[in-house]
């Protein structure tokens, strides 16, 4: 009896744990700065959390990684543990989500192709065929169904906060860029594509 009981309490804690896959999407709150702070305002209005960046899970037996598209150094591997470090804490735990697709076929060649995009530079721009990627985009390029169409939608983009202002930070950085601040045109965010219904969430918090 005593056996079986532990057995149970072992599979319960397994569940609990909901182990890290390969191609699991990790959505994050990252630690307060400008562009973190910018993106929250304008996306995580209608989100449970607000999510400021998303990853893909890679998981081997020499340590688990996360592929990302991040600001500096564009899209890349970075050690698990170091993008965990980058969250913001809740009661000493990082504020990441992890969620996977519900229906996982082609998931490793979308995976497959997101390696295919490592070493291209962050894209400040947040626009669309320019060999430059952000976080979500880098998510929206990669998965895609078998016929190849994505699995993730676009929407326009908006870049104002709630009460409907622009943040001091996108005027700065498009100023700089001499760019057109990119409002309504089609893109993703982590806030957004956090809520599709292709998606189940795996563990939170870690």
């Amino acid at each position: 009896m005593k056996k079986s009981i532990l057995y149970i309490g072992m599979l319960a804690a397994s569940a609990a744990c909901h182990p890290l896959r390969t191609g699991d999407l990790l959505f994050q709150v990252g630690r307060e700065s400008a562009m973190s702070g910018a993106i929250a305002a304008a996306t995580g209005e209608n989100a449970p959390l607000p999510f400021t960046h998303v990853g893909i899970a890679v998981c081997c037996a020499g340590g688990d990684s996360v592929l990302e598209a991040t600001s500096p150094g564009g899209v890349r591997m970075t050690a698990l543990h170091e993008f965990l470090d980058k969250s913001a804490r809740h009661e000493g735990r990082a504020v990441v989500v992890a969620m996977r697709l519900k229906d996982t076929t082609g998931l490793t060649a979308s995976v497959a192709r997101a390696r295919s995009f490592m070493g291209r530079p962050y894209d400040y721009s947040f626009r669309p065929d320019n060999d430059r990627m952000y976080c979500s985009e880098l998510v929206w390029e990669s998965y895609r169904r078998p016929d190849g169409d994505p699995i993730f939608p676009t929407r326009p983009m908006n870049f104002r906060a709630a009460d409907g202002t622009m943040p001091q930070f996108w005027i700065e950085l498009f100023e700089k860029l001499g760019e057109e601040i990119p409002e309504g045109m089609p893109g993703t965010n982590p806030a957004d594509m956090a809520q599709e219904s292709v998606l189940r969430e795996v563990r939170r918090r870690f």
